[in-house]
């Protein structure tokens, strides 16, 4: 069943993902050459504690960390570490959320470490941030969830590749419902699979985490010992964007970005909806 959300719910999640767009602004400028992955979740548990927030991710399914610090060929769920030390060159996905009084904001973000970055990984992250965009811009009353996916696969589908070949679409993980429980139904794919129909359709008061996974070759992935951690099985690098978006009688509302997705959804004609705490 998919939860759906009044007015002043929605409210609720819109300061939830406002702490979360404040860890991911805290965790960009401590994400430099020399840092630990360990470092940023501690970054990140200051500004949850500053803001009076609790963790999601901390204990969830047994994860050890307030974020997940996703570097190189890591796709998501990677786990902050003293040992893994940021150099010159890396990239590194991030993906944290926060819970105020029971609801629930996730988000996540690509970004360089350091200078130096091969053009290819540039266009990645650009790719998979613009197929977020394009898969918000998606969510509009009366579609359904698979226009959500399509829109998603098309826009990557249509980016030419730098040196040939095409992105990995990673296929075992995708976004979610979310609200009172960080993932809840319906499961959304990041391509078209007919074999899973429509989906439902979008009302007024529908939320999801949209969270495209590309990679620079396969879209297979694997889970390392830890049972954590996500890799593609080639080794290829990967970048991994999010936003938490909820659907209004006055469009969509990017809960998780600072102006709620106004100056993207701009770019697509779209009009974000009244920001419920400005």
């Amino acid at each position: 069943m998919v939860q759906i959300k009044t007015p002043e719910q929605i409210a609720k999640m819109r300061e939830a993902g406002l702490v979360v767009a404040a860890i991911h602004a805290a965790t960009r400028e401590a994400a430099v050459p020399g840092a630990t992955t360990k470092d940023l979740d501690e970054v990140a548990r200051k500004v949850l504690a500053e803001h009076n927030a609790k963790p999601n991710f901390l204990g969830y399914g047994g994860f050890p960390a307030t974020i997940c610090t996703s570097v190189n060929e890591v796709v998501v769920h990677g786990i902050p570490s003293d040992d893994v030390v940021l150099k010159d060159g890396d990239i590194i996905s991030i993906d944290c959320g926060a819970i105020v009084d029971g609801w629930h904001g996730d988000a996540a973000y690509t970004a360089f470490v350091g200078s130096g970055h091969a053009p290819e990984l540039i266009e990645l992250s650009r790719v998979t941030e613009e197929s977020m965009w394009a898969g918000i811009a998606a969510m509009k009353l009366g579609n359904r969830l698979v226009d959500v996916s399509r829109a998603i696969e098309t826009y990557i589908r249509r980016q030419p590749k730098p040196g040939g070949g095409k992105y990995g679409i990673i296929e075992d993980y995708g976004g979610h419902g979310i609200g009172t429980e960080m993932h809840m139904d319906p499961h959304l794919l990041n391509y078209v699979d007919r074999r899973r129909g429509k989906g439902p359709k979008l009302v007024p008061g529908f939320c999801l985490a949209i969270e495209p996974m590309v990679s620079l070759g396969t879209p297979r992935t694997e889970v390392l010992s830890d049972d954590w951690t996500v890799i593609t099985t080639d080794g290829t690098w990967s970048s991994h964007w999010e936003h938490s978006v909820a659907l209004t009688e006055e469009g969509p509302l990017v809960l998780t970005a600072p102006d709620g997705g106004r100056v993207k959804l701009a770019e697509y004609g779209i009009t974000a909806a009244p920001d419920p705490l400005a």
